[in-house]
């Protein structure tokens, strides 16, 4: 059987959980053959491939893992921090570059500081780098330098998780 060009690197790279994005090759090539991909990770794994105009990703009903719990936390925290220092946590988050000083300043003197503490990859500076790398690995971030990074369009994956959760939970009150 014959596969399309870059085959391997995609399945490798979507089973590891990393969000293929616009500027890669490899975001070409899963649009241009998005029903074969779409059946193969079905048949293959029982996973459902997700395209859009941002990024590409997987989804399994059967997974257990923390991570997307762990970074829906960090963007959350980040967001509520940027926010209550009267800065457009929207706009920053799309458009500005961090500082891993600026994140450890927000975190360590955060109001949710028992909930940071309670979570194994934000509970502390070391965790948080090592977060922050696994982050770049999975193409959520992009390191511009080694304490700078940026978001990539895979945020907007997890602000919009958030603003689900937000209507579900206003429809339920009404």
């Amino acid at each position: 059987m014959e596969f399309p060009n870059h085959h391997r690197q995609i399945v490798e790279d979507l089973m590891s959980g990393k969000f293929i994005l616009p500027q890669e090759r490899a975001f070409e090539v899963l649009r241009e053959n998005e029903d074969f991909y779409i059946n193969f990770f079905k048949a293959s794994f029982n996973y459902d491939l997700k395209v859009n105009q941002d990024f590409v990703y997987l989804v399994s009903d059967e997974s257990n893992e923390t991570l997307s719990r762990d970074i829906c936390i960090f963007i959350a925290l980040l967001s509520y921090e940027l926010d209550r220092d009267g800065k457009n946590f929207l706009e920053r988050i799309q458009f500005s570059e961090f500082e891993m000083e600026e994140i450890e300043s927000y975190f360590t003197n955060s109001s949710y500081i028992d909930l940071i503490l309670s979570n194994k990859q934000l509970k502390d500076v070391d965790s948080r780098k090592n977060f922050i790398n696994t982050l770049n690995r999975r193409n959520i971030i992009e390191k511009t330098a080694d304490n700078r990074f940026v978001f990539t369009s895979a945020h907007k994956f997890f602000m919009d998780f958030a603003t689900d959760i937000v209507k579900f939970e206003n429809a339920e009150k009404e």
